[in-house]
């Protein structure tokens, strides 16, 4: 629920107690008390309505946001890994080399150097880079805008 720890809930016990008082303190501790009650009612009894209605259609929306609360645990990197399995390797960078006709060879996409590889018709075409460098701005076209 809360993600408090010790030394914090110390912390706010003491704030309270210099800003309430200690004839206070007492009455502040009860109504928070039963406020915080009064709340985990109000919220089992919503659970409990929703899964009498629902049956088992509320089992069946469960497995999927599991699933998703086991992803969200996953670093990044993990993530991908688990993409890349069940799409079988799939490599965007790959298609795009295809596409543009630039391999491996002569440095291809994302190298840094700002070489030219020849085209279809032997004349050198530009290489495309991957990405920009830091502080490098992107080409603007205004014809395009």
């Amino acid at each position: 629920m809360l993600d408090i720890s010790w030394p914090d809930l110390l912390v706010l016990v003491a704030a309270a107690l210099f800003i309430l008082g200690p004839e206070r303190m007492p009455e502040a501790a009860r109504w928070l008390g039963s406020t915080v009650r009064k709340a985990r009612e109000y919220v089992t009894g919503a659970r409990d309505q929703m899964e009498s209605e629902m049956g088992s259609d509320l089992a069946e929306l469960r497995k999927p946001l599991e699933s998703l609360a086991k992803l969200r645990g996953l670093d990044r990197g993990a993530l991908t890994q688990q993409l890349l399995a069940a799409t079988g390797g799939y490599d965007p960078r790959q298609d795009l080399r295809e596409l543009t006709g630039l391999g491996s060879a002569g440095g291809g996409l994302g190298s840094a150097g700002g070489g030219a590889e020849t085209g279809p018709s032997g004349r050198p075409e530009p290489s495309v880079p991957l990405a920009l460098r830091h502080g490098e701005r992107p080409p603007f076209d205004p014809d395009a805008t």
